[in-house]
């Protein structure tokens, strides 16, 4: 009897065990996932390289050329909440291959457009790309465990480097074919991209069980109570900094850097590399962290090290002069192009962390409603890409000194981390006083 049991236990041989099996299938479900994310979003920020050209066309200023950077972003961050809405009732494959079809048609007729007014409304639609992110957020989480979701969002998150592929490589189509030509590849590309994902993913096991077992949708009411709760409003404003921040840069350095150092755009875009790709790469160690360490802890650090990078960067050129017993001194403080990199790329590694650390805060608490709190919190932290971009400008037509940019960085960081820390500490003095040490919870409680 023994034997006969131990035998049924034995998979066949050329059989492969259910468990590598499923690990195999989430595995690819998450790579082409995250591809379809980089797709998404190479084609959200294509305004940052062919913004400085019809802002040069159509003679935009430079609250003008903020808008247009804006106007994709927010589409996409309205979106959030009701494609997350929907990726949590119906299943996030279908929605997540929608959202890229239609940000491909919409970024074609981009290049067709004649006039500013065309383009902002093409920009609209371009703008659908953004809302990936809540569906990718309901769908992946549905494939992993809870203990792995830092590390599966992370690396979910890495797709964000997809606006890397646009700032490396959209300036040199531009400079052969136009814009417009980077307009109708970029469509093309998305695309492309869609199919991959489509050939690639499977319906997520939630969904599948759902609908064998013909149970009805959740309920809508219930999906979107948290979004009630204070809690959730201010993961998002954590978002808005760590992401919006992120978003915003990203579109803004290639006009910074030509403003400041005089560059052409192709090296423009090259050092603008050197943030976004390193800070959409690094979330996947963010998640890692997060989920070693606690998303709460891995917060801390991010608004921490942002406020220290953004008050560096913040200083604005100034020259100086001091009288002297034997005459004047006359000395220059600015921030040269290598220290700016450098300050850049440590800045892009705290949003990163912050980035990866907000999102594995969602499956732990609201588990069953992971899409529209993600899409809330993504939601906020996308509208941080519309606003941002918009108030550089204004601030640099306003103020006109380059680095207020920064300026509003370090004041948006800085009320984060006093809204988290005094959060905390009071959550801290209503919870069991047994609990000796928080430093791995994410959150206490959801209030």
């Amino acid at each position: 009897m023994a034997a006969h049991q131990s035998a049924e236990i034995v998979p066949r041989q050329g059989a492969e065990h259910p468990v590598a099996g499923l690990e195999r299938l989430r595995s690819r479900v998450l790579v082409v996932t995250t591809v379809g994310y980089i797709g998404c979003f190479a084609v959200w920020t294509i305004f940052a390289i062919i913004g400085v050209e019809i802002q040069r066309q159509y003679g935009l200023s430079d609250t003008e050329f903020g808008l247009l950077l804006g106007v994709p972003f927010l589409s996409g961050s309205l979106m959030r909440v009701v494609l997350g809405v929907w990726a949590d009732r119906h299943g996030g494959r279908r929605l997540f291959f929608g959202v890229m079809a239609v940000a491909a048609v919409a970024t074609w007729f981009v290049a067709n457009a004649t006039t500013v007014s065309m383009i902002l409304v093409a920009g609209l639609g371009t703008g659908f790309a953004g809302g990936c992110s809540a569906v990718g957020l309901s769908y992946i989480t549905r494939w992993y465990p809870r203990e792995r979701h830092g590390t599966a969002l992370g690396i979910l998150g890495a797709g964000n480097a997809g606006s890397a592929i646009t700032k490396l490589g959209a300036p040199w189509v531009m400079l052969a074919y136009g814009w417009q030509g980077v307009a109708r590849l970029w469509a093309l590309m998305l695309l492309c991209t869609a199919a991959i994902f489509w050939l690639g993913s499977a319906e997520d096991p939630k969904q599948t069980a759902r609908r064998a077992a013909g149970e009805p949708a959740a309920l809508l009411k219930r999906q979107i109570e948290p979004l009630r709760r204070l809690q959730v409003w201010r993961f998002g404003l954590y978002y808005f900094f760590a992401f919006g921040g992120y978003v915003a840069l990203t579109v803004w350095l290639p006009r910074y850097l030509i403003g400041v150092y005089s560059l052409d755009i192709r090296m423009a875009a090259a050092i603008a590399v050197a943030f976004s790709l390193p800070a959409g790469l690094l979330r996947v160690l963010g998640g890692v962290l997060s989920d070693r360490y606690g998303a709460r802890t891995v917060m801390y650090w991010s608004f921490i090290g942002s406020l220290v990078c953004t008050f560096m960067l913040s200083y604005p050129a100034t020259d100086y002069t001091v009288h002297g017993l034997h005459g004047e001194l006359r000395f220059t403080i600015a921030t040269g192009l290598p220290v700016f990199i450098i300050m850049l790329i440590v800045l892009g590694f705290f949003m990163a962390l912050g980035k990866a650390a907000v999102f594995k805060h969602i499956p732990v608490y609201y588990p069953d409603q992971v899409g529209v709190v993600g899409g809330a919190v993504g939601a906020i932290g996308g509208l941080g890409g519309f606003v941002l971009p918009l108030a550089f400008g204004l601030m640099t037509d306003l103020a006109d000194v380059w680095t207020s940019c920064f300026m509003l960085l370090f004041g948006i960081a800085s009320v984060n981390l006093f809204w988290m820390h005094f959060a905390i500490r009071r959550q801290e003095r209503a919870a069991a006083p047994e609990i000796a040490d928080f430093r791995f919870l994410p959150e206490l409680q959801p209030t």
